[in-house]
Formats: C-alpha cells, structure tokens, sequence
C-alpha cells in the first residue's frame, strides 16, 4: 500500500508547481540552464585533454557532441545575453 504522507506530499507539490511563483521562479532560472548547457559543452569540446579522453574511450558520444557545437554556442551566447537581460531587468 501506498503510504497517505507520500501521496499527500506528491499533491502539495504538484500544486506548488502550478503557482504563479514556480513559473516566475522558472522563467528568471532557464537562461542561466541555456547558458551553463552552452558552457560546459563548448568548454567539453574546447579542452585538448577532454577532447583526447573523449576521442579514445567513447568516439561515437564525441561525434555527437561534435554535431551538437552550433547549438552549443548559440546557447552559450543566447543563454548569456537573456542571463544578463534578466540579471538587469529585476
């Protein structure tokens, strides 16, 4: 059976979700997600040693990343700019 105290806390925070506050919470946090998504993978694929690790043990993932660099840098530039539209604007 299922406990009464998880279901109950399941409900509260699907409501908490549904508030206006979590949306503005999301709306303020996302750029800053776009622009450390945009980070990590430009600078994954920018380091020499990185690149050398992920070339020998898992080629096929860093084919993949490599596809992903054009998205990488517009999130690192979008993301950062909207990061910083938000940072000013509030």
């Amino acid at each position: 059976m299922i406990n009464a105290n998880i279901v109950d806390s399941v409900v509260a925070n699907a409501q908490l979700f549904n508030t206006a506050s979590s949306v503005a919470w999301l709306d303020f946090y996302f750029p800053f997600f776009i622009f450390f998504y945009g980070l990590v993978l430009h600078l994954m694929l920018e380091t020499p040693q990185l690149v050398k690790v992920a070339q020998k043990k898992m080629p096929s993932q860093y084919e993949t990343f490599q596809k992903h660099r054009p998205i990488a840098v517009c999130a690192l530039y979008v993301g950062g700019l909207w990061s910083l539209q938000n940072i000013w604007l509030n």
